[in-house]
């Protein structure tokens, strides 16, 4: 028998791949305590294992006895997503926490998931804070970056997952692997690898794969904006697949000022905001990371038309456009759009996030529509029997922090197969001393 405590438990994606490869083993499990304070997910972690795990762990100083750890602590100090403010030392943060914890038990082993981040935040040293403390520990430690698109979850995902048992070495086979960088690359490495090998029987599971036959047609996009998007793209929508919408990037994008959000655009008012967010980057007009603003002067080195008063008040009447001191900057609408990437159905997933899991899009039957919650949660890896609340809001968001099951499944068996008996072994509970 395995006593496990889940921290930071989200809706349990850990703790149900650790499950699953520990039934495959016909190793029993017992989690003794969990631990999550966000109301919703200990909701669906309730429906789901039968207990509310609502709690803040930086209040609890008694636990039950444990033989392993389970913690995905929270990632924003470390992500990309996020301004990386990390630390120096694990004071102040919630893996002290972990570390407190683990100081103070000492189970025999844990599993650490957290973003990819975590590891070259300033400059690496973030990272080797966390190692060195668990080190301190007695714990022997091997970390991993792997990618959620590896483990048959059609979703490019990277996280690190650090592994530890006490005073005992160990060893695992799983190898680091990012994986394909985006969709496209993924695409092009699944077309390669069916062309050279014949003999593989396995089938890369991607976005299609995962989309439910006929999904509520609350999904669906309003008629408005699957009207904007046929004046753009023409009336084969699926011409949109992997077409991002946002207004500071060109590429394979789509503008708010080519729907007509805000209102309907001239061809050259267009043509203008396209030329100013393709040039406002260059090295020419300065080094700021995120565009500069640009004077008329400026601007006109590159827009060549003469009309550049007439186009300019008009996408500033409109709210395309702003200009302060005689400088002109995009206003940006990202946040207006129904869907902001249109995902590959042959290929697979962006990241999904919290904020906006809610607004990943998929041409299905030649009709635009949003991704289900159910749909997000197979991205996850979780299984059909996993259920979901009805607020769909909450599950979007839940999703967008979850970690995918089959991950912590393949990582938990290769523990298991390679180190077998490792987690039987005689426990030492003495509590390091400080």
């Amino acid at each position: 028998m395995i006593r496990f405590i889940d921290l930071f438990a989200g809706t349990g994606g850990i703790r149900l791949g650790f499950e699953q490869a520990c039934k495959k083993h016909n190793i029993e499990t017992n989690c003794v305590y969990s631990s999550e304070i966000d109301k919703n997910a200990c909701k669906s972690y309730e429906l789901n294992f039968g207990d509310n795990p609502y709690a803040d762990i930086t209040t609890v100083d008694i636990l039950p006895k444990f033989d392993f750890m389970l913690a995905g602590f929270p990632c924003q100090a470390f992500s990309y997503a996020g301004k990386q403010r990390g630390f120096g030392d694990t004071r102040g943060t919630l893996f002290f926490e972990v570390e407190r914890l683990l100081k103070k038990y000492r189970p025999k082993g844990f599993i650490l998931e957290n973003v990819r981040g975590l590891t070259t935040h300033d400059k690496g040293r973030t990272f080797k804070t966390i190692i060195n403390s668990l080190k301190n520990i007695g714990y022997n430690v091997e970390y991993r970056l792997l990618n959620s698109s590896n483990f048959n979850v059609p979703q490019n995902r990277v996280r690190i997952y650090i592994v530890g048992i006490l005073e005992e070495k160990f060893h695992l086979k799983l190898i680091s692997d990012t994986g394909a960088a985006d969709s496209h690359k993924f695409k092009l490495q699944s077309t390669q690898q069916s062309l050279f090998s014949t003999f593989t029987t396995q089938k890369v599971k991607v976005v299609k794969d995962i989309l439910e036959e006929q999904p509520d047609k609350k999904h669906y996009c309003s008629p408005i904006f699957t009207a904007q998007l046929k004046s753009v793209i023409g009336d084969d929508l699926s011409k949109l697949n992997g077409y991002r919408l946002i207004d500071t990037r060109n590429g394979n994008s789509i503008h708010s000022w080519e729907l007509g959000i805000k209102g309907t655009c001239t061809p050259q008012e267009v043509e203008f905001m396209n030329l100013l967010i393709a040039n406002r980057r260059k090295k020419i007009f300065g080094t700021h990371q995120d565009g500069k603003a640009l004077t008329k002067t400026q601007i006109e080195t590159f827009y060549k038309h003469d009309n550049f008063d007439l186009v300019t008040n008009s996408l500033i009447e409109k709210g395309y456009l702003s200009n302060y001191d005689n400088k002109y900057n995009p206003v940006c609408g990202n946040m207006s759009f129904e869907v902001f990437k249109f995902l590959d159905p042959d290929s697979i997933s962006i990241t999904l996030t919290a904020s906006d899991a809610n607004r990943l899009g998929i041409i299905q039957n030649g009709k635009a529509r949003r991704l289900t919650p159910r749909e997000c949660a197979r991205l996850q890896g979780f299984p059909e029997t996993y259920k979901l609340l009805e607020n769909d809001n909450a599950v979007y968001k839940q999703m967008g922090n979850a970690v995918s099951v089959p991950v912590i499944e393949a990582l938990t068996n290769d523990l298991l197969e390679n180190n077998v008996g490792i987690l039987h072994k005689k426990l030492n509970t003495k509590a390091l001393i400080e």
